[in-house]
């Protein structure tokens, strides 16, 4: 008995040795790719750079705005946008792709069972007796690949790191709903200033044609002043109807963000009235952290570079160990029996000798894919600088406009003022009346686009700087629920 043990423990010896050296790891030293250095922003002007603890909240970064209307939007959007349900159900897929990946390393255990008739042919070299018989067998199969060079771990942790990116490519369609669905509000709340404009404006020229025609009546006015003052009103009534057109089809955007038919709300007109909240950038090097798209095209790149330990692992041979132990037996009522005890355990290991060159493709595509993977990285890295400096130039040259615009809407006001006054009195034509009032008018629109152009570039700047979305000591969002994806 003690020499059977012994004969058993020298078939397992060599597994054991075998799996001690399961240490090997053939993907690339892991290191995140350059980028071009930035220590400060171009555009930022007298903006003051700032710590991760900045003036924008970490969830829920729209409250800035202190509008209850926007929150109430945006708490549906996060309950009911579909592009966000599609992207958290992307993210279950490749979280489940992760634990797929990642049950490799176990071993496999199934459970065998089989009853069978077997007939053996006669014309054999040495024919039995009894070539008719049954063949019953029970028992688990147990088969376990040892991970010598690292192919499972590299597939588990591409797995990991792809789930990762997913988590981003979800925080960065979560912050683009948002800032899409804050950037459409305040666009509404625009033209609902401008339709104010228009309409007041309607009233006022309709008011002015009944005055120049009661003029022409009495000889005062030319019939050519009347043309010019119906032509004007004619012509403001069409943009006021276009501003509505616009409203309508950017409340049925706003609905359809929020998961509902457009025919289900209704926003109530408010003036544009809001100023852009004071956002403090976060330092350049910071905005790797906190852009999702940044942090995704990252973990890509380390996904990729572990695919490459995959494809190098196929040059290798492939070592499994197996074990068999079950009962077998001719006969239905010996089949638990102690003598039908069927066992078998050991090792075995394929190498590939010849492929027609398949493994070399397939490793030169794993470095393509990487190579790729960190241009990407990159150049998302350059986009998000972009996205910044672009909307930090955006808000103060805007900042500028607005003060000029203002004064350019008094100096017109002043002067549709002058010109009426001189009109009544005879001293000008009503062509400068109209000339004035127009010049008004755009003077006005132009400062309401300007300040809706504020307003979403404020938007705009806190999506670049990727929100309140950042990474946690998992590489997952803080904002969604904790989930073991990684060993």
């Amino acid at each position: 008995m003690k020499a059977k043990r012994f004969r058993h423990a020298r078939a397992v010896l060599p597994m054991l040795a075998v799996a001690l050296i399961s240490a090997c790891d053939l993907a690339p030293r892991y290191s995140r790719p350059t980028t071009p250095t930035v220590t400060a922003y171009k555009e930022a002007g007298p903006w003051v750079t700032a710590t991760p603890g900045d003036a924008i909240p970490r969830t829920a970064w729209w409250t800035v705005f202190h509008d209850a209307t926007l929150d109430t939007l945006e708490t549906r959007v996060a309950q009911a946008n579909q592009d966000l349900q599609g992207a958290i159900a992307r993210f279950d897929e490749a979280r489940a792709d992760a634990r797929e990946a990642q049950a490799d390393f176990y071993p496999t255990i199934d459970a065998n069972g089989s009853a069978t008739r077997n007939h053996l042919s006669g014309n054999l070299a040495n024919p039995l007796s009894n070539r008719s018989f049954r063949q019953y067998s029970l028992g688990p199969d147990f088969t376990y690949e040892l991970d010598v060079w690292g192919r499972v771990r590299n597939e588990a942790r591409a797995g990991k790191f792809r789930a990762e990116a997913s988590a981003g490519d979800l925080a960065m369609v979560d912050l683009s709903v948002h800032a899409e669905l804050a950037a459409d509000y305040f666009a509404l709340r625009g033209y609902d200033s401008e339709q104010d404009i228009l309409d007041k404006t309607v009233q006022n020229y309709r008011i002015n044609l009944d005055l120049t025609s009661a003029r022409l009546k009495v000889g005062y006015a030319r019939k050519a002043d009347v043309s010019a003052a119906q032509a004007q009103w004619e012509s403001v009534r069409t943009q006021a109807a276009e501003i509505r057109l616009k409203r309508a089809k950017l409340e049925h955007a706003i609905a359809i963000l929020t998961g509902a038919p457009p025919a289900s709300l209704s926003l109530p007109v408010q003036r544009l009235d809001a100023e852009p909240p004071a956002i403090n950038p976060v330092l350049p090097s910071e905005l790797l952290e906190r852009r999702p798209d940044v942090a995704s095209a990252e973990r890509r790149v380390a996904a990729a570079n572990a695919d490459i330990g995959v494809a190098r692992a196929a040059y290798f041979p492939t070592i499994n160990l197996n074990a068999l132990f079950g009962l077998a037996a001719a006969q239905t009522g010996a089949v638990f029996s102690a003598s039908s005890e069927a066992w078998s355990y050991g090792s075995s290991a394929s190498v590939n000798l010849f492929d027609g060159g398949r493994r070399r493709a397939i490793n030169a595509q794993a470095r393509a894919r990487r190579d790729e993977a960190v241009a990407t990285y990159r150049q998302t890295v350059l986009n998000a600088f972009g996205d910044v400096e672009d909307n930090l130039a955006a808000l103060r040259q805007l900042a500028e406009e607005a003060q000029t615009q203002q004064a350019a809407v008094s100096a017109a006001a002043e002067t549709t003022m002058h010109a009426t006054d001189l009109y009544k009195g005879g001293l000008q034509s009503y062509f400068d009346v109209v000339q004035a009032q127009n010049i008004e008018l755009q003077a006005r629109l132009a400062d309401v686009d300007i300040r809706t152009r504020r307003m979403t570039s404020s938007v705009l700047l806190i999506k670049a700087l990727g929100g309140g979305w950042q990474r946690d000591e998992r590489g997952l969002s803080a904002a969604l629920p904790p989930h073991g994806i990684g060993r």
